[in-house]
């Protein structure tokens, strides 16, 4: 049992922790699952902190990075950012196995898979803490029995804090909420695993994440399975997360109200930025002004030199020694260390082509109704209309029919009661976050797409996705090895060549880096098309969309307002839910 809190901590030895037991200095280990990694510990072992230097990872041979600097901070929130097929998922990996030397005090969890199917409800899932227990107090004791120094005094507190957490009389309670907060009603709570899809249960699994409360929490893409509700819940929660929060996010809005500082993976380092998202996007604009403004100087003085040593470099002999001065003066420079150009990363462009116009209307909701059954009905007399010039967002609580108002529109289910019409010519394009899982994983993007597009040129095809990034030889690699943002890319590229008259994207950011969403932004604003829109990216409403149909309580009504309103209405629900919680 571990000691009472307020008990006398006895005295250690005089050597202290082993550090040995607590963790190797520097770690080097190649996994079977094509992962290859290195990396020094120079932060105390006793820390909380996390600092490791020389931090080298490859992915089956590929460097992704070289002699990095990974630098985590107790109480500091990092979005982790950087393009497609970067390695962002593979390092979290890395670090969540333990493939560099983090010690073994700090505690990891990795959001990257959902709750396995099983006969336990998701309360339970959620609330079932007793090896999380065990392991904190078996720490607690451990710590208790050493020399006091502020690293130990600081980690016993926090151990204190997280086992009155787990122990309290609480505790259901406050899984229960966490549940709520994701979306799950009570009845819900009560179903077991097994009965969800595996979105719910990733959800479940980003609910106990957030229950356990680790010393270090790992994210990879949390908003991916949530509604807009549940992403404005997440963001308050993450907001005020004391310990170690990495996340990749391509949410921009999200990354704003999250975090405290930026990595950037990129050129296989990482670089480190204080503030959120928008703070790193001016820090790092002025830091590439002044890169750009030093490289240019310094390239006009080598080059003035240069010129003067050719010229004069054999001359009279004053002006040989002063060739000479400058020729000393530019290795100088040159030993010193020149600036680099600011490298300009390459920036995926999409493309839709223009398909003209169609009379109005092109698909109109009469008197609709649906529902599975007769007797579980989602919504009645939706009467709306979209045509090529729409720009429409469909927002509200999963369940609530978002999804299925899309297969409503392509016409894949059938109303209960009214009719939906579609201009006989229409063409439509639908995106929805299975796509990806369809994509044969052992023919490459080209041969996919050959297969689906027959007859066409070899030259043609290629020319389509590279202009949705896939180029060079990531065209004729295996999909299973693509990233899923890249595999995504695929997905776009096989949907822009249909040449739809109206797209419905179902979540099409899921995967996508921050650039590939503006682009995709960019395409659709630039294309002639109508636009159908379930995302729980903000910011990608806010750039693409001027119409916002709420999905909510058995009705499809027009919101009045922005999606800047909108955020706020979440925001003011979840306050005002949250006094009331309080003052009970």
């Amino acid at each position: 049992m571990a000691p009472d809190r307020k008990s006398k901590k006895k005295a250690a030895s005089k050597g202290g922790a082993d550090v040995d037991d607590i963790t190797n200095s520097i770690n080097e280990s190649v996994i079977d699952n094509g992962r290859s990694c290195t990396g020094v510990l120079t932060s105390h072992p006793e820390s909380r902190d996390v600092q490791i230097s020389s931090f080298t990872l490859l992915f089956h041979g590929h460097q992704l990075l070289v002699d990095a600097e990974l630098e985590l901070n107790f109480g500091r929130r990092y979005g982790l950012l950087g393009a497609n097929g970067c390695g962002k998922s593979t390092m979290l990996k890395a670090i969540v196995e333990r493939d560099i030397p983090i010690p073994k005090h700090i505690d990891m969890y990795l959001l990257d898979k959902e709750i396995p199917a099983s006969d336990m409800t998701a309360l339970a899932a959620v609330a079932s803490v007793d090896e999380e227990k065990t392991r904190l107090e078996k720490e607690l004791e451990w710590l208790s029995e050493q020399e006091m120094t502020p690293e130990i005094e600081s980690r016993l507190n926090d151990l204190y804090d997280r086992l009155d957490a787990l122990d309290s009389d609480t505790t259901e309670a406050r899984a229960a909420s966490i549940l709520h907060g994701l979306g799950f009603t009570a009845e819900m709570q009560n179903m077991k695993t097994r009965e969800f899809s595996g979105g719910w249960r990733m959800r479940i699994a980003l609910a106990r994440a957030l229950f356990i409360d680790p010393t270090c929490l790992l994210l990879d893409e949390p908003t991916n399975h949530l509604d807009l509700e549940a992403c404005v819940w997440l963001e308050e929660h993450l907001k005020k997360f004391k310990r170690i929060l990495l996340m990749v996010s391509h949410s921009q809005d999200f990354l704003n109200g999250v975090c405290t500082n930026i990595v950037h993976m990129q050129q296989k380092k990482l670089n480190y930025y204080a503030g959120n998202y928008d703070q790193y996007i001016m820090t790092r604009e002025e830091n590439e002004e002044n890169q750009m403004k030093k490289y240019k100087w310094e390239q006009e003085q080598i080059s003035h030199m240069k010129e003067y040593i050719a010229r004069f470099g054999h001359g009279s002999a004053k002006l040989a020694r002063q060739a000479q001065s400058k020729e000393k003066t530019l290795e100088k420079m040159v030993r010193s260390g020149l600036t680099e150009k600011v490298a300009s990363e390459r920036t995926v462009k999409l493309r839709f082509e223009n398909v003209g116009k169609l009379p109005p209307p092109v698909l109109q909701f009469t008197q609709v109704a649906f529902g599975y059954s007769p007797d579980k009905v989602l919504y009645r007399d939706v009467d709306l209309g979209v045509d090529l010039d729409s720009r429409v967002a469909i927002v509200g609580p999963n369940g609530a029919g978002k999804s299925t108002l899309l297969k409503l529109m392509v016409g894949t289910l059938e109303p209960l009661d009214g009719m939906v019409k579609r201009h006989n010519h229409l063409r439509i394009g639908q995106y929805h976050q299975h796509l990806t899982e369809l994509l044969n994983g052992e023919q490459s993007p080209l041969e996919y797409m050959m297969e689906q597009y027959k007859d066409v040129a070899d030259t043609t095809m290629r020319s389509q996705i590279g202009r949705f990034g896939i180029t060079g030889p990531t065209q004729t690699l295996p999909i299973k090895n693509l990233s899923d943002g890249l595999k995504s890319r695929v997905v776009f590229a096989w949907l822009a060549y249909k040449n739809p008259h109206m797209l419905l994207l179902d979540e099409p950011t899921n995967h996508l880096d921050i650039e590939t969403i503006d682009s995709l932004a960019r395409a659709i604003n630039e294309w002639d098309g109508g636009l159908v829109l379930v995302s729980h990216d903000f910011r990608l409403i806010s750039q693409v969309c001027n119409e916002i149909w709420e999905v909510k309580r058995g009705a499809v009504t027009k919101w009045k307002g922005d999606i800047v309103s909108y955020k706020e209405h979440l925001r003011q629900t979840h306050d005002a839910l949250m006094n009331r919680k309080d003052l009970g």
